[in-house]
C-alpha cells in the first residue's frame, strides 16, 4: 500500500529522469591544434535548459584506457561556462592518441558524454618557422631559418623529424615581381646563388611535413639588396674624396689651433704700442723729448758750485803777477748760452764771451791748479753732455751763463 511519502519520492525521481534525458549534451566538438598547443571547443543548444546557468566538463585519457574496466580520466576542466578548454596543460605526446569528453552540467543535473579522438600528429597543423634572417654575400643571399617552437620552447624538429622548409624568393622591380623557382631546404640555412647584383630580392619561407601533408603559412617577405664587384673608377673616386675631407680637417684644426694660440698671447702678453717718440734707446738715462728745431737753439751749460767760484778767486788773487793764459778752446765752436746784451748779473759766476776780445776771470789765472780745475771740471761736463742727448737747461738767479 503507497502512502502520500512514496507518491512524493516517486514525483521526485519521475522529474530528475525527465530533466535528465531534457538536458541535451554539447556536441560538434573540433581541436584547434598548432605545434603543441591544443584547444577543444563545442557547440550547445540552450534552449532546452531555461532560465537557469549551464556548466561543462571536459576530460581526457588515452586510447589505450577504454580497454580498461575503469579508465583513469584526467579532468581538463570542471564547471566551466564557456565553449572552450585548453588542453595544453595536459601536456599530451605529439605521438599519442587520445579521448576527449565533454558533457553539460545544470544543477544537479548532467548529461551524456559527448567523446571525440585526437591524435596531435595527425590533426595539429604545424606552424612557420619561429625566426628567418637574411644575409648578403656578394650577388648571393644566405637564408638563415629558425625551427617552429613548441609550448615549451623546444624544436618541433624533435617531434617532426621529416620536417623540411619550403623557400620562395623574388626578384623585386619597380615595375613589378619576377618570381623564381621555389627552393627546399632540409637543413636551416639555404644559399640562394646566381642573382642580379645591386637588385632588391624578397624572401619567405614555410614549414612543411609530407607524411600527414602538412604545410604552414608563409612567413612575412624579407627584402633585401645585393652586392656586385664594384669598379675601380669608384673606388678612386672614393679614395679621393676620403682624403680630400681629412685633409680638409687637418686645415681646420690647425687654423683653429694658431688663432687660439694668437689670441691667447694677445690677451696675455699684448705687444708694444708705444709710439716711436716714447720709446728709450739703449741709454739707461731719461731723456727730455726736444725738436731739432729747439735743439739747434740751445747752448752747452756748464753749472759750477760757489764754493768752487771763490777758490778759483781767491787763486787768482794770489797769482795776480802770473801772465795771462789764454784758453785754447775757439770761441767760434757756438758753444754759447744765453747773451744778455745788458751784460750779467754779478752773482759769483761769470759768462765770458759776451764781448769781442774781453777774457773771463777765470781765464786770467797762470796757476796750474786752476787750469787743471777748469780741466777737470770741463771734461766732466762734457762727459755728462755726451751721454745726455740733450742737456737741460737749469734756470738759477745765482747762476751767469758762462763759455769755457
Amino acid at each position: 500500500m503507497f502512502t502520500v511519502g512514496h507518491l512524493g519520492l516517486l514525483f521526485v525521481c519521475l522529474h530528475c529522469s525527465a530533466a535528465d534525458a531534457a538536458l541535451n549534451p554539447p556536441h560538434d566538438l573540433n581541436v584547434i591544434a598548432l605545434n603543441t598547443n591544443y584547444t577543444l571547443t563545442w557547440d550547445w543548444d540552450q534552449n532546452h535548459a531555461g532560465p537557469d546557468p549551464v556548466t561543462f566538463t571536459v576530460r581526457c585519457a588515452g586510447h589505450h584506457q577504454l580497454n580498461r574496466k575503469k579508465p583513469r580520466w584526467t579532468t581538463a576542466c570542471a564547471e566551466t561556462a564557456g565553449r572552450s578548454c585548453d588542453l595544453t596543460g595536459l601536456e599530451l605526446l605529439y605521438l599519442g592518441m587520445y579521448v576527449l569528453q565533454v558533457r553539460t552540467n545544470l544543477n544537479t543535473s548532467h548529461s551524456d558524454w559527448t567523446s571525440k579522438t585526437f591524435c596531435p600528429d595527425k590533426e595539429a597543423a604545424i606552424g612557420p618557422p619561429s625566426k628567418v634572417r637574411l644575409g648578403v654575400a656578394g650577388s648571393s643571399l644566405d637564408v638563415f631559418i629558425s625551427d617552429p617552437q613548441s609550448s615549451s620552447n623546444s624544436s618541433m624538429r624533435e617531434m617532426i623529424s621529416d620536417l623540411y622548409f619550403q623557400v620562395r624568393y623574388w626578384e623585386q622591380r619597380a615595375d613589378g615581381e619576377v618570381e623564381k623557382p621555389p627552393l627546399t631546404a632540409k637543413g636551416n640555412m639555404v644559399t640562394l646563388s646566381d642573382l642580379t647584383p645591386w637588385t632588391l630580392y624578397c624572401v619567405e619561407v614555410q614549414s612543411r611535413y609530407d607524411f600527414y601533408n602538412k604545410s604552414s603559412s608563409f612567413t612575412q617577405p624579407l627584402c633585401v639588396k645585393t652586392e656586385g664587384f664594384i669598379p675601380w673608377w669608384m673606388i678612386f673616386l672614393y679614395f679621393l674624396g676620403s682624403l680630400l675631407i681629412c685633409f680638409l680637417l687637418v686645415l681646420i684644426f690647425i687654423y683653429g689651433g694658431h688663432r687660439c694660440f694668437q689670441l691667447c698671447k694677445e690677451t696675455l702678453c699684448p705687444g708694444e704700442k708705444l709710439p716711436l717718440q716714447l720709446r728709450q734707446d739703449d741709454s739707461d738715462y731719461p731723456c727730455l723729448i726736444v725738436s731739432e728745431s729747439e735743439s739747434d737753439l740751445c747752448d752747452l751749460v756748464i753749472v759750477c758750485s760757489e764754493s768752487a767760484i771763490q777758490r778759483n778767486n781767491a787763486d787768482l788773487a794770489v797769482d795776480s803777477a802770473a801772465p795771462l793764459i789764454g784758453l785754447e778752446e775757439d770761441s767760434s765752436g757756438g758753444r754759447h748760452s744765453r747773451h744778455n746784451s745788458s751784460g750779467s748779473r754779478d752773482s759769483g759766476v761769470y759768462s765770458a764771451g759776451g764781448n769781442s776780445g774781453a777774457l773771463p776771470l777765470g781765464a786770467a789765472s797762470s796757476s796750474p791748479d786752476v787750469s787743471r780745475l777748469h780741466d777737470s771740471e770741463k771734461m766732466k761736463m762734457l762727459s755728462m753732455s755726451s751721454e745726455v742727448k740733450v742737456p737741460p737747461v737749469i734756470p738759477d738767479e745765482g747762476v751767469v751763463d758762462m763759455e769755457v
